[in-house]
């Protein structure tokens, strides 16, 4: 009686473990870690410096290098933290980043499209692609019209 009742334990907890759902890896890991994020921000950017719409925001970016480094930084940091990685955001909440650049939401929208479009040339899958739509929606408030 006492083997039945422990094979019956053990074949519970069993049963048990096999119905977890599998653990899906972060935003973070999915989009290719810090080297993966690094590479679809530096494209997205080379996106924007050719896009009619947005284009006169980005370009001037290249008479300073540093500061576009930094910019490309703080946007690696952002997506790398928000999306499950090991790192913190250290910079500057939205808010405060685009005060003065009054983005318009054709402006706005363009750079979604850049976005996404990078995102399909790295294959990033489609739960992944959403996931990050959904961050760059939840921060259009912040960043529209400041």
């Amino acid at each position: 009686m006492k083997h039945l009742f422990i094979t019956a334990l053990v074949l519970t907890m069993l049963t048990s473990c096999a119905q977890q759902a599998p653990k899906q890896p972060s935003l973070f890991e999915r989009l290719g870690g810090t080297e993966g994020i690094t590479a679809i921000v530096d494209e997205a950017v080379a996106l924007h410096q050719t896009n009619p719409t947005i284009k006169a925001v980005f370009l001037p970016y290249n008479d300073e290098p540093e500061r576009l480094a930094a910019i490309k930084q703080h946007t690696v940091d952002f997506f790398s933290a928000g999306g499950g990685g090991p790192i913190t955001y250290l910079g500057r909440d939205m808010p405060t980043a685009h005060k003065g650049m009054n983005i318009s939401a054709a402006e706005y929208m363009a750079v979604i499209d850049d976005i996404l479009i990078v995102l399909d040339k790295h294959n990033i899958d489609e739960q992944s692609k959403k996931d990050v739509l959904a961050i760059l929606w939840s921060l259009k408030g912040m960043i529209m019209g400041q």
